[in-house]
């Protein structure tokens, strides 16, 4: 029943993903968070910045680790043919289709007409993890690190990988409040046994 679940999970998301990777990112929250509970927000939030920084494509990326978590290797096979297949399908249909019409106006307007509601899901999306992110952070440093952030990726030109990698080192270095606690001090509180 499982590999069922993760084969309509997967293959909705393939099939209602339209505009790519970002698109459907949305989407993958909706049916891995909400819908099956195979993960949480915090999880889902790992996943997709790990998977936005490795190369390709992030709805293949996020499918191939969610079915392994889930199913293991069968898992992750099953996964990943339910993101693709649709794709494919639907690419070599829509491309038939669309070039014989591509010059009437009701097919512009139909690829148009899909913009808005993607720009909705996203923005959905991005609302959802900066408020995660303020709650753990503070308004303060989720400001900072989206500004630099922006800056850094659309101003400066920089991959969002590599601004991603930055923030997971400084979140692995950065000093916890316990820091300043040698370990002798933390063995010497234990009681002995």
């Amino acid at each position: 029943m499982q590999q069922w679940h993760l084969f309509l999970a997967f293959f909705r998301v393939g099939m209602l993903g339209y505009g790519g990777g970002p698109s459907s990112i949305p989407l993958v929250h909706k049916e891995v968070v909400e819908k099956y509970k195979w993960m949480n927000d915090d999880e889902f939030a790992d996943v997709l910045a790990l998977g936005n920084s490795l190369p390709g494509p992030i709805a293949t990326k996020m499918a191939g680790y969610i079915g392994h978590r889930v199913a293991g290797i069968t898992g992750m096979l099953n996964a990943v043919l339910a993101t693709i297949v649709p794709t494919i399908a639907i690419m070599i249909f829509l491309l038939t289709f669309l070039s014989t019409f591509r010059e009437k106006a009701w097919v512009q307007g139909m690829t148009q007409a899909v913009v808005p509601v993607v720009g909705v899901m996203l923005a959905v999306l991005t609302y959802d993890f900066f408020r995660k992110a303020q709650g753990n952070l503070g308004w303060v440093l989720t400001i900072v690190l989206t500004v630099a952030s922006f800056l850094f990726i659309e101003i400066a030109g920089v991959h969002p990988g590599i601004v991603i990698g930055c923030l997971l080192l400084y979140a692995l270095l950065k000093p916890t409040h316990s820091a300043g606690k040698s370990d002798d001090d933390q063995v010497r509180k234990e009681p002995s046994s």
